[in-house]
């Protein structure tokens, strides 16, 4: 019986063996089988583009190429009807076509954002709940236009249709322009008299030491961002006004400050004055983030803060003229975006455009976003188009990689000079670009999209879909062919493509699909293969 039981404990132990041995080749011959299917999902390519950090897909797990960044900007001035619209009596229709023709350029020149001029001078372009229509709509203050229309609606919708950002440029303190007209009762200087000056060369400004002033400029900030599904507001270089103005004479504020002084006031003109600024940014800066987390606040400085900064510059200074201190306002981080007017060419030896960029990226502590403005009207240069070119390689070689980008003074040194479109789309623009993340700025992580691909002969259609359909701004759609892959970023309206089935001799194996939010952030990726 004990003999019996030895050889059955024997098998039993042989047959224990026997499965385990089994179960490691078969774990083996597993293994095996996804080695292979990673190497036929993932074939590796003799000269791999950069990659990002891999993620989980619906059905695949692959390593996507990463997407160019780069803020591509022009200005849209509409004071004096330097830009848009090109005459104060043009009917709606006019205007219209006008602003598409602009819109259209931008987009074909893989421009990711205009920044529209919205309140040239305490004006709307746009149904204000605070100041009158503009001037340069219609050739009357006050008088909208016929048939009626919102023009910030209809640029909005025209620029997101066409995947670029719209920021609306606002003048704070101008309230009224020269070229504006007579004043009428309908004028904010007729309305508001008691916190708006005259200067000697005719102008109107509102006093920037007036709490009246700043609250009123704040209501029309918040109207706007409340009401308008705008992506950005932009102030430019006027705070107090260049000396100039006001024929050299010190800016007419003795009112407010004379009620300063007797309550004891401390402060020197100059930084009393300042101070208020300083004050008025930061509030700004907070009171837009408190109505839209996602609406960044951008200023254009005058290009040199003060004579001297650096070393060899020399040159009017905003510090003391304008009573704008820039320099705190970045260092500070009160801004999303920073974009110094620095209007002078490489070779300058008064005002060199690369050391004014350098002095201002080093002193972008905060590391906000630093996108220069470039005098694309008028730079002094022999050939125009091509200094702009070299500007913006400099502005790739001296800022964050992460951050690239510039702005472009105005739009007519796009329309009116026929070689600077091609040196742009031959050179640096020459393909799209997603505007560069913003790190500071929270926003919900954007959703997965679905997608869908079908085949017919000849293409492959590809069908996507978000599950928060607000959430989308773009899409970037990635198809490989072989092992290339090749990348399109589409605006948030396009919801299909039909992509070659082959193209240059190689078949289409996957496609790939991510959604982009308004801040540039990017879904997880869903892909296919084909």
């Amino acid at each position: 019986m004990k003999l019996k039981v030895n050889k059955y404990l024997a098998f039993i132990a042989l047959a224990s063996l026997s499965l385990i041995s089994c179960a490691v080749q078969q774990q083996q011959k597993s293994t095996r089988v996804t080695v292979v299917k990673k190497s036929e999902t993932e074939p590796v390519t003799k000269n791999p583009q950069p990659v990002e950090q891999v993620a989980t897909a619906t059905d695949l797990k692959i390593n996507l190429p990463e997407v160019k960044r780069e803020f591509r900007a022009a200005w849209i001035a509409t004071v004096a009807n330097i830009n848009w619209p090109s005459r104060k009596n043009l009917s709606t229709e006019e205007q219209k076509n006008e602003a598409i023709k602009l819109l259209d350029l931008l987009q074909d020149a893989n421009f990711n954002a205009v920044i529209f001029q919205v309140r040239p001078a305490a004006d709307a372009l746009y149904k204000s709940n605070y100041e009158p229509w503009s001037y340069y709509l219609t050739g009357e203050t006050g008088k909208s236009p016929s048939p009626y229309y919102d023009p910030l609606e209809f640029w909005i919708e025209e620029a997101h249709k066409r995947g670029m950002e719209l920021h609306v440029w606002l003048n704070p303190y101008r309230a009224h322009h020269l070229s504006g007209g007579s004043v009428s009762s309908e004028s904010m200087v007729k309305k508001s008299p008691s916190n708006i000056v005259k200067l000697k060369n005719g102008m109107y400004w509102f006093d920037p030491a007036s709490v009246k002033t700043q609250d009123h400029v704040s209501n029309v900030v918040k109207d706007i961002v409340s009401r308008y599904d705008i992506d950005a507001v932009h102030f430019d270089d006027y705070f107090y006004p260049y000396a100039s103005y006001n024929g050299g004479a010190d800016f007419p504020d003795s009112a407010s400050w004379n009620t300063y002084k007797n309550a004891d006031g401390t402060l020197s003109k100059a930084d009393w004055r300042r101070d208020h600024v300083n004050k008025f940014i930061e509030r700004i800066n907070k009171e837009i983030k408190q109505e839209k987390p996602y609406v960044k606040f951008g200023i254009s400085p005058f290009g040199i803060w003060k004579s001297g900064y650096p070393s060899g510059v020399v040159g009017s200074s905003q510090y003391d003229e304008l009573y704008a201190d820039a320099k705190l306002w970045l260092n500070k981080g009160w801004v999303d975006y920073f974009s110094p007017q620095l209007y002078w060419p490489i070779n300058s030896q008064r005002q060199n455009f690369q050391d004014l960029l350098e002095w201002w990226q080093d002193e972008n502590t905060m590391n906000r976003h630093l996108w220069p403005g470039l005098n694309t009207v008028e730079v002094k240069a022999t050939n125009r188009s091509t200094e702009i070119v070299n500007q913006i390689k400099i502005t790739a070689d001296v800022l964050s990689k992460n951050s690239v980008g510039a702005v472009h003074y105005s739009i007519a040194g796009l329309t009116d000079n026929s070689e600077m479109i091609p040196a742009l789309k031959n050179g640096p623009y020459k393909e799209k670009a997603l505007i560069p993340l913003s790190p500071w700025m929270k926003i919900n992580k954007i959703a997965t999209p679905s997608l869908t691909v079908s085949n017919d002969n000849s293409y492959i259609n590809v069908n996507w879909s978000n599950s928060k359909s607000n959430d989308a701004f773009q899409w970037v759609l990635y198809t490989r062919y072989d092992n290339e892959w090749q990348v399109e970023i589409l605006p948030k309206n396009q919801l299909n493509k039909s992509v070659a089935r082959s193209k240059n001799g190689k078949n289409c194996n996957t496609v790939a699909l991510k959604a982009i939010d308004r801040l540039g952030n990017e879904s997880d990726h869903v892909a296919k293969k084909i």
